[in-house]
């Protein structure tokens, strides 16, 4: 007699196989969406790029403002504080809007703040490092005298304009800034790429993933995340990793000269 349907036996064995086939299938397709995401950031930042050279040509060499809060020197955005209809507005508002036209481009698809209370209105993933015109050139502390034409600065390629920022208080606010002088952090990064990385554009307009050493500094990074409201601000290399990952920054910290 003709056998109809399967055993239990063969039910529980194909059951097995598809448990196997996605424990092998899964994580390779978690990479394949992070990679994924990792080449949007990197289009996002070039297209900031683009947008922040277009300005220049425009703007007979000057530098786009990269300090949101000062509207004297023509912002990027604006200051991004509020819901997340405003921070997304104050984007269209700054002034490589006209440059670019696609809100999603200021915002990395990895960008995990979205999935914290703190966090849940940040939009804005991108800052202006503060040597690009993104601190006032006239004072506030910040050790540096910026760059505020494009003609001013020295080995382009070596300079950083756009990184991943997550500041702690729920949208970037300023522009992400370093103490050279003082050899410490001051703002925490966004980490968002395989738990280790932060996507960077240079002013000569390349783009590259980099890959910080330090776990100790990626801790620091990651509480900004998680518990913004115990983070502090500013922060001493502790170890050779660290020091290391800071001279990195350091180096590619564009500024005219120190203060």
């Amino acid at each position: 007699m003709q056998r109809k349907g399967f055993t239990l036996i063969e039910l529980l064995v194909v059951v097995a196989i598809i448990a196997v086939l996605m424990a092998i299938l899964m994580p390779a397709l978690r990479i394949a969406r992070e990679q994924a995401r990792g080449i949007a950031c990197r289009a996002n930042i070039r297209q900031l790029l683009y947008a922040w050279f277009l300005y220049r040509d425009s703007n007979d060499d000057d530098i786009v403002g990269g300090h949101p809060p000062d509207t004297f020197n023509n912002p990027w955005v604006l200051e991004g504080a509020g819901s997340l209809q405003k921070q997304q507005d104050d984007c269209k508002a700054g002034s490589l809007w006209t440059y670019i036209k696609e809100i999603d481009t200021y915002r990395c698809p990895s960008d995990r703040r979205k999935n914290i209370a703190a966090h849940q209105n940040a939009w804005r993933t991108y800052s202006i490092a503060g040597g690009m015109n993104g601190v006032n050139p006239t004072g506030g502390g910040w050790e540096i005298y910026p760059y505020t034409r494009y003609s001013e600065i020295s080995q382009p390629a070596m300079k950083i304009v756009f990184l991943a920022e997550c500041d702690p208080r729920g949208y970037n606010m300023g522009s992400w800034v370093i103490h050279p002088r003082s050899n410490q952090w001051i703002d925490p990064l966004g980490v968002w790429h395989r738990g280790d990385s932060n996507t960077i554009g240079f002013a000569d307009g390349h783009v590259e993933m980099h890959n910080f050493k330090s776990r100790e500094f990626m801790k620091w990074n990651l509480k900004a995340l998680h518990e913004p409201a115990s983070f502090t601000f500013g922060r001493t290399p502790v170890d050779d990793d660290e020091r290391e990952d800071f001279q990195y920054m350091e180096d590619h910290y564009g500024y005219k000269r120190l203060r």
